[in-house]
This record gives C-alpha cells, sequence and structure tokens, in this order.
C-alpha cells in the first residue's frame, strides 16, 4: 500500500502543480483585462482547493506510513538531512500552502466585486504555489533527492 501511495502522491503532485498554475493563469488574466468571474474560473477555483486537500490527504496518510519520517520521528534531527526535510519542512511548508489555498478559495468565494475576486485568488495561490515550489523533493534539491515521478 505504501509504494502505492506514494506514486499516487507523486502523481497527484503535478495534477495540483497544472491546476494550481491554470488558476493562477485565468486570475492574473481576470484581474489584469477586469474580466467577470465566470462559472469556469469559480469551478478551478473548487478544483485547486479540492486538489489540494486530496493531495494533504494521500501525504498525511504517507507521512505515517514513511520509513524515512518513522526514522525521523525515532531519532529526531541530529542534523538537517532528508530525514528532517520530511519529518518537518516539507510537512509543515505544505500545510500552510494547503492553509493559504483554502483561505484563498473561501474569501474569493465570498466577496462580491469580481476584480476583487481575481486579485484575492491570484494573491493567494500565488504565494501558496511559491511555498510548494520551496518544499517539492526535487531531483536537484540539495536536502534530498527524489525523482520527478515516484514508481517505487
Amino acid at each position: 500500500m505504501y509504494i502505492a501511495l506514494l506514486f499516487l502522491h507523486s502523481l497527484f503532485k503535478w495534477f495540483l502543480l497544472f491546476i494550481l498554475f491554470y488558476a493562477i493563469f485565468l486570475s492574473f488574466k481576470g484581474k489584469t483585462k477586469r474580466l467577470h468571474f465566470s462559472k469556469k474560473v469559480n469551478s478551478i477555483r473548487h478544483w485547486t482547493a479540492t486538489t489540494a486537500h486530496i493531495q494533504l490527504m494521500i501525504g498525511i496518510i504517507l507521512y505515517t506510513q514513511s520509513p524515512t519520517v518513522k526514522y525521523f520521528l525515532k531519532n529526531g534531527i541530529n542534523k538537517w538531512n532528508e530525514y528532517a526535510f520530511f519529518g518537518v519542512i516539507h510537512v509543515f511548508l505544505m500545510l500552510i500552502a494547503i492553509a493559504i489555498i483554502t483561505i484563498g478559495s473561501s474569501r474569493s468565494k465570498r466577496i462580491t466585486t469580481d476584480l476583487e475576486k481575481h486579485k484575492t485568488m491570484f494573491t493567494f495561490y500565488i504565494i501558496a504555489l511559491i511555498i510548494i515550489l520551496i518544499a517539492i523533493p526535487w531531483p536537484f534539491s540539495p536536502l534530498t533527492h527524489r525523482p520527478y515521478i515516484r514508481l517505487f
């Protein structure tokens, strides 16, 4: 089960990044051209937050099953390495990013003017994207080395 969840989490990462980029693009276009906050944009706002929450649920399950995290929890931080990255940095930054996406989605849903909806969605989603890009274990990361898609 752990391997399947790892693959799913790795694959879902790309879907989340794609939909987040698309939501940012739509909100940027909407705010610069002062477009109506259409049903399509609202749907993308909703599905971006939903995708982030699904990714969070998969990540929480992985966190409880991961041998890397288990080792970290047993031995603690003795130096900043991949154990500390997955035990603290990754989970902490991703929780913050998903909270920001949730707040941005919720606020932009409740605002009455279209321009403010676009601005709010853009601002919150771009901040979340930056945090997510920092927290992803890229193959070129100095703290940990993971492939773009985990197969095993």
